[in-house]
């Protein structure tokens, strides 16, 4: 699975003037052990909660992306070491997260890609408050459930549909 999103981008100008090819704000950091991911979005938001984050990586990912809108906290992590052992393990390619990230080399070594705004020490709390499979607003940026997300070391696209 080798890609580049400058070239989708340079071979798809036409698709970013309708806004079928969007390009997400250059806010994210790599913290997974892919530096390249590609998959369906399944979205999710939450609020300083990952309760819903561990029951969807809990679910086959199907080679999927996980988005998380996390309203851009940073005061604590969606994300840490034991969801990213989780996430390889039921085949999920990604996670993208407008929040934070915790045990971040934990996270180096899972076979899973990881972009999130920051790394953060503390965990989430646990209110079982969340809600899925809807439109979010990331980075500049809407996804929509099923959204192609293709991500690499130049950044992050969102397509209505597959590129490549």
């Amino acid at each position: 699975m080798s890609f580049a999103t400058t070239d989708i981008c340079d071979a798809n100008e036409d698709l970013i003037t309708k806004g079928e090819l969007r390009v997400c704000a250059p806010v994210f950091k790599a913290y997974g052990g892919l530096s390249q991911f590609k998959g369906a979005a399944v979205t999710l938001k939450v609020f300083e909660d990952n309760t819903w984050v561990r029951t969807l990586l809990d679910e086959p990912g199907q080679g999927r992306v996980l988005v998380i809108d996390g309203g851009g906290s940073m005061r604590c992590a969606l994300v840490g070491g034991n969801l990213g052992v989780l996430a390889e393990k039921n085949g999920w390619a990604g996670i993208l997260v407008n929040g934070c990230v915790r045990d971040t080399l934990e996270l180096a070594e899972s076979k899973v890609g990881i972009r999130a705004l920051a790394a953060h020490p503390q965990k989430s709390v646990k209110r079982n408050v969340g809600e899925r499979d809807l439109v979010v607003d990331i980075a500049g940026t809407t996804v929509k459930p099923g959204d192609m997300i293709y991500a690499d070391e130049d950044g992050v696209l969102v397509a209505d549909r597959p590129l490549i």
